[in-house]
């Protein structure tokens, strides 16, 4: 026969308290994952794959950190003036060449052609103008000669005139047998008058058509010279004086006008070219200084050229030396530079970091309490090699994580763990 198992005493009221400790429990676990657990727009990370630092006020030195590359000052390029195919080549690439040192020797047999046959052209013009001056010549000589025997008999009629007027004073002749000789030399008077004028007249006209013939013949020598130098141009010759690089030319490879061959770089002078970043495009201008570390020492260095044209984020700054280029530096050398944007002065910064690659200093993760970061609108200013400076949304004291964010542009919170 069974027997009733009575129930301890108090059993209730341990059964209720086990029951609110479970309860109490499930919510604190709860309430964990609630803090837990990533919400929308968060994402968790762990502490050691993050960097933080602190937003400090501290002196900020203006200055930009570049990698330049020595390039010759100036450069002249080898520009095959007429075309043809390459019959020889007379110097090597890095060779140092003179002006107008022999480069290479084309052949084009239709400009030959073509030269001979304007050479007889202009040849034959030649000869036409020379020709037509020499008519002008022979003209004026006949005029003199006319005038010379004009004058011969002008002479002639008077001492006739004279002799008889003589006799007619001595009684020996009449006057009638006079006249004749005064008509003779008031006739020969007039035609030496008549053809004086002439002359003066037609000299006129010599000077101005032995002007014009004097202009063509001039202009049919320059001709005559182009058209002898276009066979010229068939010898490719260093423009300048210095060394002939990317110059690759072979035998028998054909050229048209207007083809570059090659440059002559020019030897002891250079200037350095640099990369920079598109940031600092409206901070860059002529005439900075800069300076550079050589040999142990310090070479001063100013901006001679900003090309403003952005290719993958950055554009180019050509830079010279103050004082004469170092001896020691070479074509293609690398130097580090530092160049000065401003002077040195206390700002709110920042570490320069992989954080600012993602962001370009327009935001950042920002620590708040319970091990969280938010993203917060923040603006930048000048950056140097270690520093950037905060402008606004940052204040002093302000942890911010400066590791990279890569992959965290689309969250607005950060869950730390």
């Amino acid at each position: 026969m069974d027997k009733p198992i009575a129930k301890p005493k108090g059993w209730r009221r341990h059964r209720l308290l086990v029951f609110v400790s479970a309860g109490v429990v499930v919510l604190a676990v709860l309430a964990a994952a609630l803090r837990w657990a990533p919400g929308a727009g968060a994402i968790s990370v762990k502490r050691r794959e993050i960097e933080l630092a602190e937003v400090r006020r501290a002196p900020f030195d203006d200055y930009l950190p570049l990698r330049a590359a020595a390039a010759p000052l100036s450069s002249t390029f080898v520009v095959a003036i007429q075309g043809g195919q390459v019959a020889q080549v007379l110097a090597q690439d890095g060779q140092e060449v003179a002006a107008g040192t022999p480069l290479a020797r084309l052949v084009n047999p239709q400009l030959t052609l073509d030269v001979t046959s304007r050479e007889a052209e202009i040849s034959g013009r030649l000869g036409d103008a020379s020709a037509q001056q020499l008519a002008l010549q022979q003209a004026r000589a006949a005029r003199e000669a006319e005038i010379a025997d004009a004058n011969y008999k002008l002479l002639t009629a008077r001492r006739d005139l004279s002799r008889h007027e003589r006799l007619r004073a001595a009684g020996l002749e009449a006057d009638a047998a006079v006249r004749p000789f005064a008509d003779e030399a008031a006739y020969e008077a007039d035609r030496l008058k008549t053809l004086q004028g002439e002359l003066a007249q037609e000299d006129v006209i010599r000077r101005t058509q032995a002007a014009q013939i004097r202009k063509t013949a001039a202009r049919l020598n320059s001709n005559l010279d182009v058209v002898q130098s276009s066979l010229g141009a068939l010898v490719l010759r260093a423009p300048a004086s210095g060394r002939l690089t990317n110059f690759t030319l072979q035998a028998g490879q054909p050229l048209r006008a207007g083809d570059t061959v090659g440059q002559v770089d020019g030897e002891g002078a250079y200037k350095l070219l640099a990369d920079v970043d598109e940031f600092y495009l409206g901070r860059i201008s002529p005439g900075q200084t800069a300076s550079a570390q050589l040999d142990g020492r310090t070479v001063p260095l100013v901006v001679l050229r900003v090309l403003p044209q952005v290719t993958d984020g950055r554009f180019r700054a050509e830079l010279g030396f103050k004082d004469a280029p170092p001896a020691t530096i070479k074509r293609g050398q690398s130097l580090d530079l530092r160049l000065t944007l401003g002077g040195v002065r206390p700002a709110l910064v920042l570490p320069n970091g992989p954080w600012l690659e993602a962001s370009g200093g327009a935001w950042a993760f920002v620590m708040t309490s319970g091990g969280r970061a938010e993203r917060r609108a923040i603006a930048t200013g000048r950056r140097n090699l270690d520093q950037v400076e905060v402008l606004r949304g940052l204040s002093p004291g302000d942890q911010v994580v400066v590791s990279s964010y890569s992959g965290l542009e689309a969250y607005k919170h950060l869950i730390i763990r």
